[in-house]
């Protein structure tokens, strides 16, 4: 590697961190290059059932994080995530899943990665070291006081997302941390601390594993949960999905075709009239409405499809 790439971000040798979680090395790899592969995939496998018992340590804290987050959104808010890495193409990925899923604006969840598009695909973990960078990247979004930022730092010490956090705070929007090394170790600003404790990686120091997992779960959860107290979820169907493609059109008819005995050919015709949106035609089918009435109906009843359609008289779903 050149001086120049150094030179770029005046890099100085850091506080040792040998002490946090994710940087310790794990015992059971010691002799990780000579395990046939075999022993190599069986090891792996057995490590990988931590990040599901460090989620599930964590569900106090996940629950209190679905319900500020909701709250925030219904009044205008919107969902930030924020990191460096690994950590930040996870928020990305799981931000640009939402609008598919659930039919939300993309504005509504947003993946804030440190170096942006490009670190997508060509590492720029360089950038992870500019605190001030946090909050500049979160005004340049117009990030405000109603918003939610969850900053995510595997080892809890990212200054990036540190000062991402602390700006939250200072502005006095909701700041939720998500790192995976215990508290004493790494202190983050924040109003709700997600501790993901998966232990030392069979890599060592490689958050991608475990870590990685282990947040990427945590995520799911997240953004799954407030959208279903948002009332994009019907049952367990993805009733606010639009059918912008073959693949999910077909899903559009099923979910029809369950939920309210339509076949393809009206289920076509419902679509066609609402635009696509799944939630429109089983309210236009179940209340006898056009796509006007359905909507205002939706929105009398803050878009949750069960109690819009609990009104309407000759409900058929």
């Amino acid at each position: 590697m050149s001086n120049k790439t150094f030179s770029n971000f005046n890099l100085q040798p850091s506080d040792n961190r040998g002490h946090l979680l994710t940087e310790q090395v794990n015992p059971r790899s010691d002799c990780l290059d000579q395990l046939n592969t075999e022993d190599l995939v069986t090891l792996f496998c057995d490590e990988d059932r931590e990040p599901q018992r460090a989620v599930a340590a964590a569900i106090p804290e996940l629950i209190e994080a679905v319900e500020a987050i909701t709250g925030r959104l219904r009044i205008g808010g919107r969902l930030f995530y924020l990191g460096a890495g690994t950590s930040g193409r996870l928020g990305v990925l799981d931000a640009a899943e939402c609008p598919p899923t659930f039919c939300s604006d993309p504005d509504l969840v947003q993946g804030v990665l440190a170096g942006g598009a490009p670190a997508l695909l060509r590492s720029s973990e360089g950038l992870e070291d500019l605190e001030h960078a946090g909050q500049k990247d979160l005004e340049d979004r117009d990030f405000g006081s109603v918003d939610c930022l969850v900053g995510i730092a595997a080892g809890g010490t990212t200054p990036y997302v540190k000062g991402g956090l602390a700006y939250a705070e200072q502005i006095n929007a909701l700041a939720i941390a998500i790192s995976c090394v215990p508290l004493e170790q790494a202190v983050l600003p924040c109003s709700i601390d997600i501790r993901l404790l998966t232990g030392p990686e069979l890599l060592t120091g490689s958050t991608r594993l475990k870590a990685g997992t282990a947040t990427k779960m945590a995520l799911n959860i997240l953004s799954t949960c407030v959208m279903v107290r948002l009332g994009k979820v019907f049952g367990n169907r993805m009733v606010d999905v639009a059918a912008s493609n073959s693949k999910l059109m077909d899903r559009a008819l099923r979910i029809l075709r369950d939920l309210a005995d339509v076949d393809r050919d009206l289920g076509m015709e419902l679509l066609q009239a609402s635009e696509g949106s799944v939630k429109l035609a089983l309210l236009m089918h179940a209340g006898g409405l056009d796509a006007q009435a359905a909507q205002e109906l939706l929105i009398d009843h803050d878009n949750q499809l069960r109690t819009a359609l609990a009104s309407c008289s000759n409900c058929k779903t």
